[in-house]
């Protein structure tokens, strides 16, 4: 039997979604998340080692985010989106096999370089097979439901860590990650791939001079490249703060774990929200802002257990607003260089989730915790401010 027209597309998104969505999952289902900390100082590690080895995790990442963005729009970017977890999953193995100080630096370049064939691979694939579908008014919503799978398997990630630690112990955690990695790869030669990747000696030189070229030319790509960082750096690096903004509250540490779980739920209930919201332009774009900001500095600067839920809700507006920053860009961007322009973004992501580490240490040496998360939402007012005036000038 032939399938009509319009069942066709609709069966092609149905693939790539649920491929989508099942890599989501499988690649942020690493049960080491919540333990290679506590791996690390029982394997003897210092401080200023496990410190030096989260900056060489971070540095790869920053050195490679453009030129794998170039690579991808020069080869197969389902190539390199299974490549990269089996890369993460040798690193695992190393860990828990021989740790050690260079067993774990290894690991994270590893894992690093994952990150980076990934940004900008995955969603220049999703958004050009939905486009080939005649679906690219769907990215959003898709994109969304796929960050909200990865939140979701962070979360089970942490509930499970616990008892297979019992077990097994780190080997088991490790054995346990590494599978993940392992289906993780499986599961992205299932993506779809219709386009044909730059041939030539100097494809992936000459990919990334154009993409950087069409950049320069164009005033409304450059303001959605600089969206996506000044949306998603700060509330990304505030994160990892989170821990000691529940703890500073009062409560004792062994409520400190479902307190998080709240937050993310917030989070992972911004992406769901991604569809819906798709249609809001610059003014609502900056009164979600707004609202994410004032909720908060008003959660966070309250020092209580209940101010917690207004941080959940800030998240899951910031949450939202990432993913309609990244859905705005993708819209921007012609079919050639998307990748590359997507890890153009990622990469001013990267570097200003780094400034803002530095700040946040500075302004954390004379203030609590939730004096420094609102002072932090300042920024996110500001470009709130930025956002509603260039909807102005526009009209």
């Amino acid at each position: 039997m032939t399938l009509s027209p319009t069942r066709a597309p609709a069966a092609g998104v149905r693939r790539l979604t649920a491929t989508l969505y099942g890599y989501a999952f499988l690649q942020d289902f690493v049960l080491l998340y919540p333990v290679y900390a506590l791996l690390f100082a029982d394997t003897g590690l210092s401080v200023w080692q496990i410190s030096s080895l989260f900056a060489l995790w971070s540095v790869t990442g920053v050195v490679l985010e453009v030129p794998s963005g170039a690579w991808a729009d020069a080869v197969s970017r389902r190539l390199l989106l299974w490549l990269g977890p089996l890369l993460t999953a040798a690193g695992f193995t190393l860990w828990v096999l021989v740790p050690s100080y260079w067993a774990f630096a290894v690991g994270f370049v590893l894992w690093g370089v994952q990150g980076a064939l990934g940004s900008g691979a995955e969603e220049a694939l999703v958004y050009e097979e939905l486009d080939r579908l005649g679906a690219a008014d769907r990215y959003a919503r898709v994109m969304g439901r796929a960050r909200a799978a990865g939140l979701v398997a962070v979360m089970a990630s942490m509930a499970a860590a616990g008892p297979v630690f019992a077990v097994g112990g780190y080997q088991a955690v490790g054995a346990v990650s590494v599978l993940a990695c392992l289906l993780t790869a499986a599961t992205a030669t299932r993506f779809p791939e219709h386009r044909t990747p730059a041939t030539g000696g100097d494809g992936w030189a000459a990919t990334l001079r154009d993409g950087l070229a069409t950049a320069r030319r164009d005033r409304s790509l450059r303001r959605a490249l600089l969206l996506v960082p000044a949306v998603g750096a700060v509330w990304a690096a505030l994160d990892e703060y989170t821990p000691l903004l529940v703890r500073d509250t009062g409560v004792p540490d062994e409520l400190v774990p479902y307190l998080l779980l709240l937050i993310w739920t917030g989070a992972t209930a911004g992406s769901l929200l991604a569809g819906p919201a798709e249609r809001l332009g610059s003014g609502g774009l900056a009164w979600l802002l707004a609202g994410a900001a004032l909720a908060l500095a008003l959660g966070a600067g309250a020092g209580t257990p209940a101010g917690l839920a207004l941080v959940a809700l800030a998240f899951g507006g910031f949450q939202l607003a990432t993913v309609l920053a990244d859905a705005r860009l993708q819209h921007r961007i012609e079919d050639t260089g998307r990748a590359t322009l997507t890890s153009v973004a990622s990469l001013g992501t990267e570097l200003a989730t780094v400034a803002v580490y530095a700040a946040y240490a500075t302004a954390a040496g004379g203030a609590a915790h939730g004096t420094v998360f609102a002072l932090f939402a300042v920024l996110y007012l500001v470009t709130a401010l930025v956002l509603a005036r260039a909807g102005d000038s526009r009209a």
